[in-house]
């Protein structure tokens, strides 16, 4: 046993905690999560904990659903607080196995561990900064009516809710007392709509952060008797949730992207990693943003006095907003980083941080060539004049997403063929769904008038 095992087991005796959740997610980044008592833990261990595969989204077929989640206790955080509830617990990630020990292809972890160790043999470690937003609403029911916001702020107003006062110190609070260190935290734009920004780490533990961000988040608005949401657009005539994420290579301690000669201190490696993000947009989107209603705040509808910030067009520029990739000013070497702006909140992180990483790494490979610049408001120009720019638009719905992903040998690679399937064969079902479902627009547009 090792020493971060003996750790865990000696806090949980000390802290007499009774109760160890295990968590994983299924290919769609949905949180799940199996108990132990502590008493039980060692063997867990050892042996892992036997899972029926087959009950998970997109984990086994039903002749091979026997898998084994094993806790990787560099994880272990205990949780002082959990909904209300006296006493304390703890969680721990787990690698999902086969029984005979190996990963499993489906396991998202183990689809970003696979990419971070491509690019370890390239000397690279990958680390990423998300700005996440959500949305915070009275509780109501959730039977499709528009819900109604906490609040009418705009953005970095400084405002008090009529319920879940100080909302966003104590979430973070309550994510600084598990040890996630929170850097910002403000009103978005739309009423109701926060930000909350964690600080760099390294990609696998940014996207154990942004699933343990997104229970705790809920739980705390929950014990405040509100709604927190990370749907991408709750509201037609409201900017919608993203989750910008900054991205960067490290050599060593030396920031891969940064050239002191280069008139921008962009380095080659970062000028390729740029161009792979742009080249590959459109096939990596279906992960970034991966249900029906992304497209809705990547295309939202067009409304006076409204500013689109949502970037739905392949450009990158520097302290461009409406760009795809931004280049942010940074004053020394070690902040030169990179922000993609299309991903949104309710992305799987691992699947959506692996693929960023492989269409960058597939331009460093290659020596993508970066375009020159885009520094003027990609939204403000005619579709002949994006055109003329080479602005390719992203994927304007989630059936033109899936056709495009469906093609990419990219983003098979990097998904494996499991997750990539089954991926494929679940958001086609959702977009069939959607498709034929009848919805109150068109009652309300044609029910009187044909």
């Amino acid at each position: 046993m090792d020493r971060q095992q003996e750790f865990v087991l000696r806090t949980l005796e000390e802290r007499d905690i009774r109760f160890v959740r295990l968590w994983f997610t299924d290919v769609l980044g949905t949180l799940k999560s199996v108990s132990v008592a502590p008493a039980e833990l060692e063997s867990a261990f050892e042996e892992g904990m036997g899972i029926d595969g087959s009950a998970i989204e997109g984990f086994a077929r039903v002749y091979e659903s026997d898998m084994v989640a094993m806790p990787d206790p560099t994880t272990f955080q205990v949780f002082p607080f959990e909904g209300g509830v006296s006493g304390e617990s703890a969680r721990m990630f787990c690698d999902i196995l086969l029984p005979d020990g190996s990963a499993a292809w489906a396991d998202p972890r183990h689809v970003l561990r696979r990419m971070l160790a491509k690019a370890a043999e390239k000397g690279f470690t990958f680390y990423t900064h998300p700005e996440v937003e959500f949305f915070l609403v009275q509780d109501g029911p959730l039977d499709g009516s528009v819900p109604i916001p906490v609040d009418s702020g705009g953005y970095f107003d400084h405002t008090t809710h009529a319920v879940a006062r100080d909302f966003r110190r104590q979430a973070v609070l309550a994510l600084e007392r598990i040890g996630i260190s929170v850097e910002f935290s403000h009103h978005e734009v739309a009423p109701g709509q926060q930000e909350i920004d964690l600080r760099y780490a390294d990609a696998l533990t940014t996207a154990d952060n942004i699933m343990t961000f997104r229970h705790v988040v809920k739980e705390v608005a929950l014990s405040q008797g509100v709604r927190a949401t990370f749907m991408p657009k709750p509201y037609t005539d409201q900017p919608g949730s993203g989750m910008h994420t900054h991205l960067s290579l490290m050599e060593g301690e030396r920031n891969a992207f940064y050239d002191a000669d280069d008139p921008q201190k962009l380095s080659k490696t970062a000028r390729s990693f740029i161009a792979g993000l742009l080249v590959h947009a459109r096939e990596y989107t279906a992960v970034t943003n991966q249900y029906v209603n992304s497209y809705k705040r990547l295309f939202p509808l067009q409304l006076p006095n409204v500013v689109t910030e949502s970037p739905a067009f392949v450009s990158w520029g520097h302290l461009n907003r409406s760009a795809l990739v931004r280049v942010p000013a940074f004053g020394k070497p070690s902040s030169a980083r990179v922000e993609v702006r299309s991903i949104d909140s309710a992305t799987n992180p691992y699947l959506a941080f692996a693929v960023l990483l492989g269409a960058g790494l597939k331009g460093i490979e290659e020596g993508y060539e970066l375009p020159p610049g885009a520094e003027d408001d990609v939204w403000s120009l005619s579709p002949a004049e994006r055109k003329a720019a080479g602005y390719d638009a992203l994927p304007e719905n989630l059936s033109e997403a899936i056709d495009v992903m469906s093609k990419s040998e990219l983003i098979a690679e990097v998904l494996g063929e499991h997750v990539f399937d089954f991926f494929l064969r679940n958001k086609t079902a959702e977009w069939e769904q959607y498709r034929r479902e009848v919805t109150p627009y068109e009652r309300q547009r044609y029910l009187g008038a044909l």
